[in-house]
């Protein structure tokens, strides 16, 4: 083959590449401006009066998205109310603290309901406490007010495999409450310490809230939970019912009925409509397996469940 059929065939791959290139970008532009034209995602109709709704569901963690997203609500006029969705067993003190003073904040500007479900116990009631009116479900789970501080054990474990741990610290405080060895007294005091005084803030909290007097408070405070029912005749939440009620309630605030609900969601994780999935294929077809960055566009942002320090969660099968 002479220089020239080769310079030609070169030329015409070059060209091949390109076009194959502008073909998946068009693909990828055409599926991004369909999701947002659609609204999906909870971006459609943020700019007309509604009103905005955040599930919060699962095990509470220090959520910083979830925060700019209740700021963005604060700050934005076209949400003249926020409907607070709570599915969840509680998680960490610092979590839940945070949440309810995001939440407030939103509550400082247009009027919060939060719309317990199945379950909103320990911090997932601390958050219900940040709305101006508790819905609840008759059979809803409730309540499971307090905190409490976990660390495994192994030291049995160690001995019966022959395996010892030795430590110099600097203090006998310092690093307790180990798993290698039982707490000293000492040691026990300092915890309970602190979680008496994160959980006398809790109950604070409940008490200043629900408008009631500490002492009662406190008797709650014992770690129960309650049905929707139970929690209502205690004055832990305002009324029994769902979307109705809080309807009904935005509307004696002065939040018209006509009004959109419209969930604010975190944005994806991945690209719409699957195009993660379907870009991946498409580079491999045409035969660009040297991207596969492509095909992990489906996986972004799943982040491993981590628990650590003072945690207010309520189990089956203990507090």
């Amino acid at each position: 083959m002479d220089q020239l059929a080769i310079a030609d065939r070169r030329h015409l791959r070059r060209k091949l590449g390109f076009w194959r290139l502008v073909s998946i970008a068009l693909v990828l532009c055409a599926g991004i401006a369909a999701y947002f034209y659609s609204g999906a995602g909870g971006m459609g109709g943020l700019g007309q009066p509604h009103i905005a709704r955040v599930n919060i569901s699962g095990i509470i963690q220090d959520d910083r998205e979830l925060l700019e997203r209740l700021n963005t609500i604060a700050e934005t006029d076209a949400v003249k109310a926020l409907v607070v969705t709570i599915s969840s067993p509680g998680g960490t003190t610092y979590g839940g603290e945070v949440l309810f003073k995001a939440i407030r904040k939103v509550a400082a500007k247009k009027p919060v309901a939060s719309d317990v479900r199945t379950l909103a116990a320990s911090a997932g009631y601390m958050i219900a406490l940040a709305g101006d009116r508790i819905v609840a479900g008759d059979s809803s789970i409730t309540g499971s007010i307090g905190v409490i501080f976990q660390y495994p054990q192994f030291k049995t474990l160690m001995d019966k495999i022959g395996v010892s741990l030795e430590e110099i610290k600097s203090a006998p405080l310092k690093a307790e409450p180990s798993p290698f060895h039982p707490p000293s007294e000492d040691a026990k005091a300092v915890i309970q310490a602190m979680i008496d005084d994160s959980f006398g803030w809790f109950v604070d909290l409940v008490a200043d809230r629900r408008k009631m007097p500490r002492d009662e408070a406190l008797k709650l405070a014992d770690g129960r939970i309650f049905t929707g029912r139970q929690a209502l005749k205690l004055n832990l939440i305002d009324e029994l019912g769902g979307d109705d009620e809080i309807r009904a309630f935005l509307d004696s605030r002065k939040v018209g009925k006509e009004l959109d609900v419209i969930e604010w969601k975190a944005p994806s994780s991945s690209l719409p409509f699957g195009l993660g999935s379907a870009a991946a294929a498409l580079v491999k077809s045409l035969g660009y397996d040297a991207f596969p960055g492509f095909g992990a566009l489906e996986n972004l942002g799943r982040d491993k469940l981590f628990l650590d320090g003072l945690v207010s969660v309520w189990q089956v099968g203990g507090d």
